[in-house]
């Protein structure tokens, strides 16, 4: 099919065999994935006091009968005010993971979705010699001013990455490291050819032959 192409400085179109990625979207399997990245980025860092934890004297605030008053064991009660906490959130790990096999499938998906919304961009990449935010912002508005972007590079390269880190919603990612997430929050996918040829090895449908 056409995928969209950029190439010094103009966009065009370009043929690309997408049979790889597949025509079909796994929404269930996606969504699954997309929960588990999630949950992975989750801190699981609030806390608060029980009546052990909280500053307090343990001392009876009054005797236990004749005082015309409810009984009290101590300020730290939950009841009272400045008290402890009854069951609140304490520091835990949310993280899990999902098999290998579901989350390839799953970012096989993603890709394939986007190729169909005509999402996709194959381009050639400038490359800088130092990072230049000044470049960076021309490349952006030659690819259509995207309000959020992803770029997906062969590999590594640092001097892009620095030109764009500062813009809000752009990220770089490697094809190596790419997953379901950050395709699907990325907006418009910036990918190089040899990005894409990686992707194809690692989470293409394999033909089998007759």
């Amino acid at each position: 099919m056409k995928v969209q192409s950029y190439s010094a400085g103009k966009l065009g179109q370009i043929e690309f065999d997408t049979k790889p990625f597949g025509e079909k979207v796994f929404f269930r399997t996606l969504k699954d994935a997309v929960v588990m990245y999630q949950a992975n980025q989750r801190q699981g860092t609030a806390k608060v006091k029980t009546r052990s934890e909280v500053h307090g004297s343990g001392k009876k605030p009054w005797k236990q009968k004749h005082t015309g008053r409810a009984r009290a064991g101590d300020k730290k009660s939950p009841l009272w005010r400045k008290g402890g906490t009854i069951f609140g959130p304490h520091p835990r790990d949310f993280s899990y993971h999902t098999p290998a096999k579901q989350r390839r499938v799953a970012l096989r998906s993603a890709l394939a979705g986007k190729l169909l919304d005509k999402e996709v961009v194959i381009a050639e990449l400038p490359r800088y010699s130092t990072p230049s935010s000044k470049s960076a912002r021309g490349l952006l508005k030659e690819l259509g001013a995207p309000r959020k972007a992803l770029f997906v590079l062969g590999e590594r390269n640092e001097v892009l990455w620095k030109s764009l880190r500062n813009f809000p919603g752009v990220q770089v990612r490697t094809a190596a490291e790419l997953n379901a997430l950050d395709v699907i929050n990325g907006g418009l996918i910036v990918a190089e050819k040899a990005a894409l040829d990686a992707l194809k090895t690692r989470v293409g449908v394999k033909e089998v032959s007759a």
